[in-house]
């Protein structure tokens, strides 16, 4: 059963400095507690990174991911799953927009798990990563 959710927040940064801290998924487990280990294994020609896997844990679930990261500008990132031991799928994406005080965020994430988990579960997982995603992305931006 895949589920899906959004969350917008600010953050009181230019989209440039927003998405630059993004694109640090490197430094992923500084700011969300799920990701354990992160490898680049692949860059876009700018440097950005392309291929990354990455070991996850979430409500005691533990999981090695791939996924494919695509950046429009300083505007908006994508990802998919290419392989994970306990998702069939997982999209993702921070869509970035210029507000007087900083970046409006619009994060949407949607999850497939491979086991058969109860609906209140994945849902739980959802809100996790959306909430990780707002006050962590939003703290780690801001100490940038």
């Amino acid at each position: 059963m895949a589920v899906s959710g959004v969350k917008e927040f600010e953050i009181k940064a230019d989209p440039a400095t927003v998405m630059q801290a993004v694109a640090a998924v490197d430094r992923l487990p500084e700011w969300s507690s799920a990701h354990k280990k992160i490898t680049i294994e692949s860059t876009h020609d700018d440097g950005r990174p392309h291929r990354v896997r990455m070991a996850v844990s979430i409500l005691g679930i533990n999981d090695e991911q791939v996924v494919d990261y695509t950046f429009e500008g300083d505007e908006k990132v994508t990802w998919t799953l290419v392989e994970s031991g306990q998702q069939n799928q997982q999209d993702g994406s921070y869509v970035l927009t210029p507000t007087d005080s900083g970046t409006k965020v619009t994060f949407e994430l949607t999850i497939d798990p491979k086991i058969p988990l109860p609906g209140f579960l994945v849902k739980k997982a959802q809100k996790t990563a959306l909430e990780t995603a707002s006050k962590g992305l939003t703290k780690f931006v801001e100490n940038f």
